[in-house]
């Protein structure tokens, strides 16, 4: 496991030196002019003004040196400035990190206990009306937009309804909690402040079921499948021949086994939540970091658009890493080399 651990970290900046330098060279290969959203449109015309930005954000330089020197910046901790917000990039990220993390973590609670509550009664009630309810809704999770269903999730539960709130991260007159962890639900609770936290978890909640939803749908049928496999199985049978109650069967015993293939995909589907929230976040004006990517993309900041590719890297390497060896601990039987 040590040896494991070591070649697998010891690898991962490598593989984040080829995402920074792939995501560099495509978003300067990019035809559009930046110069647009630096100057602006009117001043594209004035060369003094034009050079002036080129010589402070290094556009007047080649392609070649522009990337040394932005690599030997990146190995100091310094991914650049923003064109836009006119911060450093590490900071926006670290300002906005915490909204996405706070949002895909709920998103992934309900997405593993839904998806494994939902795949054991599509299981435990095979080819019966259950079954089918159960899998259609899986399927519709997984093959939604996450903007439609989070379209029609604020027409039907905040305009028609008006059983949940609209989009944001709290009421339009409550204040932000003091920054602890950057969760709005966990900082006021830590501050005490219930009606903050109260305000923050109802709007967490319609985003965090549209993103979760799809991640339902693809637990719900894996863990169908796995237990179905384990039904089969002959420790199953001898279970049943024994008397055990159906629900012991499948708590006990059969779901223990069916839940390994799921530690995979609960792992990438973290990974996943973090760099594709951004349609929800965008739906629900969630200040995360999708949000950030898309305006980014939109205005060619290039700092911050690589600074964005980088961290979501960074979180599927790690997160793959922890699934491996998550896995090898739930099942004795792996060995990793």
């Amino acid at each position: 496991m040590k040896r494991y651990l070591v070649r697998r970290i010891a690898v991962i900046p490598f593989l984040m030196l080829g995402i920074i330098t792939m995501v560099f060279i495509v978003s300067r290969l990019t035809p559009a002019d930046p110069l647009v959203s630096i100057v602006g449109a009117r001043n594209l015309n004035n060369p003094t003004i034009v050079a002036a930005a080129k010589a402070r954000w290094g556009l007047d330089q080649s392609i070649p040196i522009q990337y040394l020197k932005y690599m030997k910046n990146v190995f100091q901790g310094d991914l650049g400035t923003s064109f836009t917000t006119r911060k450093p990039v590490l900071h926006d990220l670290w300002d906005r990190l915490p909204a996405t993390l706070e949002l895909t973590s709920f998103a992934l609670v309900i997405g593993v206990v839904g998806g494994v509550g939902l795949g054991v009664l599509a299981a435990r009630h095979r080819n019966t009306i259950i079954d089918h309810v159960a899998r259609f809704f899986a399927l519709l999770g997984s093959s939604l937009p996450a903007f439609w269903a989070g379209l029609l999730g604020l027409y039907v539960l905040y305009s028609r309804l008006e059983w949940l709130p609209g989009p944001g991260r709290l009421d339009p007159r409550a204040d932000p909690p003091a920054r602890i962890t950057g969760f709005f639900t966990v900082d006021a609770l830590l501050h005490g402040d219930m009606s903050t936290f109260w305000s923050a978890l109802r709007h967490l909640i319609l985003p965090a079921c549209v993103l979760g939803w799809g991640v339902i749908g693809i637990v719900s049928r894996l863990v169908r499948a796995s237990l179905l496999d384990e039904f089969s199985m002959e420790y199953v049978r001898v279970a049943r021949a024994m008397g055990l109650r159906e629900r012991t069967v499948v708590n006990n015993h059969a779901l223990r086994n069916a839940l390994l293939p799921t530690i995979t995909i609960v792992g990438f589907s973290f990974a996943y939540l973090i760099t594709g929230a951004v349609l929800t976040e965008i739906v629900f004006s969630w200040p995360g970091l999708g949000s950030y990517a898309v305006e980014a993309s939109r205005k060619l900041d290039f700092p911050a658009v690589i600074g964005v590719s980088a961290l979501g890297g960074l979180a599927f390497l790690l997160t793959n890493l922890i699934t491996d060896i998550a896995y090898a601990i739930a099942d004795p039987r792996i060995r990793l080399s």
